[in-house]
């Protein structure tokens, strides 16, 4: 039985305002305890269905608004919130929260946004209005009647064999399946990964980039770096094809704790700071050693692969992105649009694409797959064909949590009328495409109150 926590590496999650660590899991199953760095506050005031939360100030200075009343907070305070009471917190804070009962899905409802984080005060947007949406949130006795629904129907699914789940009544329930799960609203962010996660996606980059002429200057950009894992694989797949190429490769994240760790380029294979399978499960022994320096259980990415990588703490939905970084060959954004709503994914991902040169090269994968064909649609992206479908099916774990995952991948179907442009994962811009994506990035944020990312759990 263990009795003592350290604190996590790497943030449980983040906000524009905060960013926070969850020690544990504890033993207490009824307490959560979370160490929270606040740069400006909380992005929304909440409501707590059913948790009481205790909230002690380490160090800084900032106030708490609890049911319409202004707190001011200073090192040593201690700030009690009940269930069913509204209130928001502001400022540059260090705390510690306890939690109790543990946070779940559900507990919380946003009313209205934190003008000290998103620069507005108006009522929360978020879309819950449908007969769908009320459907799914619906709880009886404070237990989701469709969270049950879909744990068990996820436990039979992956019991099922392929050759059943893959005929057109069973795939029809499956994405049935799916829009529940969408619905649901859940959002949390994940912070680990697996080197060489894509094999064919890297196949393909080498492909791209060995077109380069002798000696010439390759500008790579890899947004949501994480902790680091896919922008090393990117640097060594173009490094060892291409050796004589001029990498210049820039690794952005909005979560400052997890670029800080990619920077160290230091890892344990398995580590309850990161992920609770092996980062190098997919890499041949061969790999292993070719990629890393050994010292005792820890792994160091060999220099070679690090040289030259620019580390950035970005948010991607910038507007000055491009300003930051200049015009990319190529632009990998994997894995972390899913995380956000709808209208936010869109809007960043219309952004992300002014960074991308003419006649260059987008990479982008698990983002809501209406909104990729959307915007890819809208701007005219011409979708690459080669290795389309071994690029889709090349992560087994996106694939093996559909349909009762909102960030899961759908199964690739050749019936859907779009689904070459659908189920692409890499697309090439033109001049005509990189100017339509500056038009049309203005105009849909024009169109949209702010949407900010909103932790789920604090």
């Amino acid at each position: 039985m263990g009795y003592t926590y350290k604190l996590p590496t790497v943030a449980s999650f983040t906000g524009k305002g905060l960013l926070g660590h969850a020690f544990g899991p504890l033993n207490q199953k009824d307490l959560e305890i979370y160490y929270v760095s606040v740069e400006k506050g909380h992005d929304v005031f909440m409501v707590s269905k059913k948790i009481t939360r205790t909230y002690y100030v380490l160090s800084g200075t900032g106030f708490f608004t609890i049911d319409g009343r202004k707190y001011d907070v200073q090192p040593g305070m201690l700030v009690e919130v009940p269930p069913k009471v509204e209130y928001c917190y502001s400022g540059h804070m260090k705390l510690i929260v306890l939690s109790k009962p543990r946070w779940f899905s559900g507990n919380d409802t946003f009313t209205k946004w934190n003008p000290d984080v998103v620069g507005h005060d108006s009522a929360y947007s978020a879309e819950t209005n449908s007969w769908l949406s009320r459907f799914v949130m619906f709880q009886i006795l404070g237990k989701s009647p469709v969270n049950f629904y879909l744990r068990v129907s996820q436990n039979i699914w992956q019991k099922l064999p392929k050759s059943f789940t893959s005929l057109a009544p069973v795939r029809a329930y499956g994405d049935f399946l799916n829009i529940l799960a969408r619905t649901r609203r859940v959002r949390a962010q994940a912070f680990s990964t697996f080197f060489l996660r894509n094999r064919p996606e890297l196949e393909l980059i080498k492909r791209l980039v060995e077109k380069k002429g002798q000696g010439e200057t390759v500008r790579v950009t890899v947004l949501g770096c994480s902790t680091g894992p896919e922008a090393y694989s990117i640097a060594w797949r173009i490094r060892s094809a291409r050796p004589d190429l001029k990498l210049v490769l820039h690794a952005a994240d909005i979560a400052k704790d997890a670029v800080e760790f990619a920077k160290r380029g230091v890892y344990r294979r398995k580590t309850a700071e990161l992920t609770n399978t092996d980062i190098c499960e997919r890499m041949t022994p061969q790999e292993v050693d070719e990629f890393f320096e050994k010292n005792g259980d820890e792994l160091s990415v060999r220099p070679w692969i690090r040289e030259g990588i620019e580390w950035k703490v970005s948010d991607a939905g910038d507007p000055g992105l491009v300003d930051a970084m200049a015009l990319q060959d190529m632009v990998v954004a994997n894995n972390f649009l899913c995380h956000m709503e709808v209208p936010d994914a869109e809007a960043t991902l219309r952004n992300i694409a002014r960074l991308v040169k003419p006649n260059g090269y987008l990479f982008v994968s698990g983002v809501d797959l209406e909104v990729r064909t959307r915007v890819a649609t809208d701007l005219g992206w011409r979708a690459l064909e080669e290795l389309a479908e071994e690029i889709h099916e090349g992560d087994p774990c996106m694939r093996e949590i559909w349909p009762c995952h909102y960030g899961a991948l759908e199964p690739l179907n050749k019936k859907k009328r779009d689904w070459r442009i659908r189920y692409a994962a890499a697309f090439q811009m033109n001049s005509l495409t990189t100017e339509l994506s500056i038009e049309s990035a203005r105009e849909f944020r024009e169109s949209l109150n702010p949407v900010e990312a909103v932790p789920r759990n604090l």
